[in-house]
């Protein structure tokens, strides 16, 4: 297995990538869990049904108890309400502060299985074990946590670093496409926010990637994991570099709220049309160029990603900014692509604008 280290001084941990190495989980949690008494693999229905079997046997060949626990399918289980029950669960069942949870799943289940660990015990140790791409190659990396609120999406959290983050690529081949697609949106802005040489990679391969040719993927998920791990390392808490991470994100979050969190655009979708509407944003400031523009586009058409805004009123949508965690001051921070491998951080830009240039998209004017 391939393996790239978060440093973080004692919050460091490895992630390790491979493919077919689902059996050699259990050895590698319980390395990094030495003292670990218990584990609680939280998943959900569908994944469960696929890995739970080969995942519970492995992490119970090495002599540790581990229960199973599934919460809902979707993004609505990021909520209060799905904390609750795991909390009630790992009380009842008498797990202490040596006690882990195995978040084993996709997006939804880390950040519900990570914000359960953070806060149960003022924070129990957690495993992420991504099954999508969306998971491996962005929300298992870098201890976010969070669950969403009607207003907001993401806006209750906590910072919380796992102990280990263990990717085996064979998940992806059970990945619904539109999964996949949406999980891919996120390896495009990886290109866009940090590495112009990756981009054209992405542009050059994206017939083996969507084939899901073992060792393009791998790369594909090597490199994302890289980039991201370089940004956490500089900025953990988000209070400077690590901002360029949401590059896409402050319009594709509110139109996701507006959406109602999974049940209208899917949050790689989301993200595909808000990083190609803050580049326009970015072109009509002068900060990028038509061509790197087009291209951006031109990939995103071609992943089969979304290039067009739902059409949601753009009152709504440009009123949403207004609770987004970037907001500085009254201001809302954008992630402005200045070049193919770019970015510039800007809390200037018009409402006007950004009104404008979501109506061209297919937002709705009235």
């Amino acid at each position: 297995m391939e393996e790239i280290v978060v440093g973080l001084g004692e919050r460091k941990y490895p992630i390790r990538i491979g493919c077919e190495c689902a059996r050699e989980l259990g050895g590698q949690v319980r390395a990094a869990l030495p003292r670990c008494d218990r584990l609680m693999v939280v998943t959900n229905p569908d994944i469960a049904r696929l890995y739970a079997e080969p995942v519970l046997e492995s992490l119970r060949a090495t002599g540790l108890a581990v229960d199973l626990f599934e919460i809902p399918e979707g993004e609505s289980s990021k909520c209060i309400a799905v904390l609750e029950t795991i909390w009630d669960r790992l009380i009842r069942s008498g797990f202490t502060r040596q006690s882990a949870l195995v978040a084993l799943g996709g997006g939804v289940v880390g950040d519900v299985a990570g914000f359960a660990a953070a806060t149960y015990m003022r924070g129990i140790d957690v495993v992420q074990v991504p099954t999508t791409l969306l998971a491996m190659v962005d929300s298992s990396v870098g201890g976010k946590t969070a669950v969403n609120h009607p207003l907001a999406k993401n806006i209750v959290g906590a910072f919380w670093q796992p102990r280990l983050v263990f990717m085996d690529i064979a998940f992806l081949r059970t990945l619904p496409v539109e999964e996949f697609r949406s999980g891919f949106a996120e390896v495009i802005k990886h290109g866009v926010i940090r590495d112009a040489e990756y981009f054209r990679f992405l542009e050059e391969d994206l017939d083996r990637i969507f084939a899901l040719d073992g060792d393009t993927l791998g790369r594909v998920v090597r490199v994302s994991c890289e980039i991201k791990a370089s940004v956490v390392e500089e900025d953990e808490r988000e209070s400077g570099l690590r901002a360029i991470l949401n590059c896409g994100h402050t319009l594709g979050h509110a139109i996701e709220a507006l959406g109602g969190y999974g049940e209208g655009s899917r949050h790689g979708e989301a993200v595909a049309v808000g990083m190609l509407a803050e580049a326009r944003v970015a072109e009509r400031l002068g900060l990028i160029d038509a061509e790197s523009v087009a291209r951006i586009q031109h990939l995103l058409e071609r992943s089969g990603l979304p290039v067009r805004c739902p059409a949601f009123p753009v009152a709504e949508i440009v009123d949403r900014l207004k609770s987004d965690k970037k907001v500085r001051d009254g201001r809302v921070t954008f992630v402005l692509p200045s070049g193919i491998g770019w970015v510039a951080t800007r809390n200037d830009v018009p409402r006007d604008l950004i009104a404008e240039i979501l109506i061209e998209m297919g937002a709705n004017s009235s």
